[in-house]
């Protein structure tokens, strides 16, 4: 338990599939709602802790559904088999609030059988300063003492939260994704994918709303290291729609993409 009476973590475990939000969660817009990067790794850990979850497979695309602002307060998860395979499967997770009949937000993965050594790395992509040659970047400013910017530890090597354009930041959760739970390399990258939007808002975010609904990350590497660093860039049409497209890097250099779809609207 902190200072200030939060427990340190994003998550409490109540039991079998059952979760209680701690205020780290909350993000930058609503006190009520959460940064979408935390239920993200929630749904990636439900996936890979799933009953029957075989241990030879690996995430190696997960794409989400953010039907609904996500409460801060009780959640369930819930996960169902949608195929497999001897090679590959296909599994969704759902996050429903406490008290809700339907969820607000969904994750399809799809998770590949790997084998140490099968075949040679074919790896490209330049390495990133590293985040201990950079220094710490404040959050925007928020209007609540305790959320996703205080459980986050942000270091841009490229651009800035207010500095409209692309960015490169590095990401390292202050607090473990599930109270009592070490983080997993998983935890690490989903909690930060979400991010792509704010590091790059090429737009003012005091005049100009760029949501997304959803997130799809692809992971062609294992992440390792604390660390995970969004390379990220946006476009937008006048009509009001945007793409956020992210390069994710661990400190060997990256390991994947992440991207989401944005609604873009004057404030």
């Amino acid at each position: 338990m902190g200072t200030d009476g939060v427990v340190d973590a994003f998550y409490e475990r109540i039991d079998a599939g059952r979760y209680a939000a701690t205020e780290y969660t909350r993000g930058p817009w609503d006190p009520g709602a959460q940064h979408a990067g935390p239920p993200a790794a929630l749904l990636g850990r439900a996936v890979e802790e799933r009953p029957g979850a075989r241990t030879d497979m690996r995430i190696a695309r997960i794409t989400y559904e953010i039907l609904r602002p996500v409460p801060i307060g009780g959640l369930a998860v819930t996960t169902s088999v949608l195929r497999a395979g001897r090679s590959t499967e296909v599994i969704e997770a759902a996050l429903t609030p406490e008290g809700a009949d339907a969820p607000v937000m969904l994750a399809r993965a799809l998770r590949v059988r790997v084998t140490a050594d099968a075949v040679p790395a074919v790896l490209s992509g330049p390495l990133l300063p590293p985040p201990g040659e950079v220094e710490v970047t404040p959050f925007f400013p928020v209007p609540w003492d305790i959320g996703y910017h205080t459980a986050m530890e942000t270091r841009f090597t490229h651009g800035a939260f207010l500095e409209p354009g692309p960015g490169t930041c590095w990401m390292r959760m202050k607090v473990p994704l599930i109270a009592g739970d070490e983080p997993r390399p998983a935890d690490r990258v989903l909690v930060a994918a979400d991010s792509g939007n704010g590091v790059s808002a090429v737009l003012d975010i005091r005049k100009y709303l760029f949501v997304n609904s959803d997130l799809t990350v692809h992971l062609h590497r294992h992440p390792a290291g604390e660390w995970v660093s969004v390379e990220a860039r946006t476009s937008v049409d006048p009509a009001g729609i945007g793409l956020a497209d992210s390069v994710l890097h661990d400190e060997k250099g990256p390991i994947g993409r992440g991207a989401q779809s944005l609604y873009v609207a004057p404030r």
